[in-house]
């Protein structure tokens, strides 16, 4: 009985191995070996060892889609979680209608990041879209959101901020509201200044939630493809083509699915040595 016991939780385990092995593993090892290979669609592979890897020296459309990636890492995970936290502790206050407007306030993480895209279309539209039409009946200017390399980055990082700032607020929001609430108590006896006791008190012990956020939201940003695929396309020229979706091109457009496999590990890499960086500080301001 107790045998059968054994086996029938190898029963139930079993598709879960299956599962890894055949969506996560095999994939991982198969996408490895096509970096040493040179493989185009319709044509047989052919082994070209380290040249896939040589190439990205000389790639200068990595590179721009590198440092565009980057940039704009920089910039939305920095507006969003400072934005999550301020917001975070305004509603951490006693005010009416604190539920709903927390509600509409989420409603933004649910959409589509494809369907936030194509909404950007219209928002941003240069010709008789909601902005431009505003700022033509006040200022009597429309900006080219679309057109212009800078206006479209902007337009991109705008909605993205738009997007993904709720789900900063609202991780914040429950950091807060896990603190106990004696400390207060016991800081205001000593100090009735609120930036002292954010500086001292506040910000300190829901540090750790904002640090999980930063990181959450750094390791996602470098995926960026949905926003920027349907808004933009990359364009105008390659001023907005982030890595992900030079990758794409790469490798679905242009079929060349060697070169495209190490642009993939390269992100990979890349992701792996900020996330390490950004821990070894951590550990060093905790220690």
């Amino acid at each position: 009985m107790e045998r059968r016991r054994k086996r029938v939780k190898y029963f139930f385990i079993f598709p879960s191995i299956i599962w890894v092995l055949s969506f996560t593993i095999f994939p991982l090892i198969y996408s490895f070996s096509l970096t040493f290979f040179r493989v185009r669609l319709g044509r047989p592979a052919r082994f070209v060892g380290l040249a896939n890897f040589a190439r990205i020296l000389s790639d200068y459309k990595m590179w721009n889609a590198l440092r565009i990636t980057l940039l704009y890492v920089a910039v939305t995970v920095a507006i969003q979680v400072v934005l999550g936290l301020l917001i975070a502790l305004l509603f951490h206050q006693e005010m009416k209608g604190k539920s709903l407007f927390r509600a509409l306030l989420i409603l933004p993480i649910f959409c589509t990041p494809v369907a936030v895209g194509y909404l950007g279309l219209t928002v941003f539209y240069e010709e008789g879209g909601p902005i431009n039409s505003i700022l033509m009946s006040i200022l009597g200017m429309k900006i080219p959101w679309l057109s212009n390399p800078f206006w479209a980055w902007l337009a991109i990082i705008l909605l993205d901020v738009w997007q993904w700032t709720p789900f900063c607020f609202l991780v914040i929001l429950a950091g807060l509201q896990s603190l106990p609430e004696e400390i207060y108590d016991a800081a205001y006896l000593d100090s009735s200044s609120e930036w002292e006791i954010f500086r001292k008190i506040t910000f300190p012990m829901v540090q750790p939630v904002v640090i999980i956020v930063l990181l959450l939201r750094l390791i996602e940003s470098f995926k960026i493809f949905d926003v920027v695929y349907s808004l933009t396309g990359g364009g105008p020229a390659t001023s907005t083509e982030v890595y992900s979706l030079f990758t794409y091109r790469t490798g679905l457009k242009f079929f060349d699915f060697g070169y495209a496999s190490v642009l993939g590990y390269l992100l990979l890499a890349i992701v792996m040595v900020a996330v390490n960086i950004f821990f070894r500080r951590v550990r060093e301001v905790y220690e």
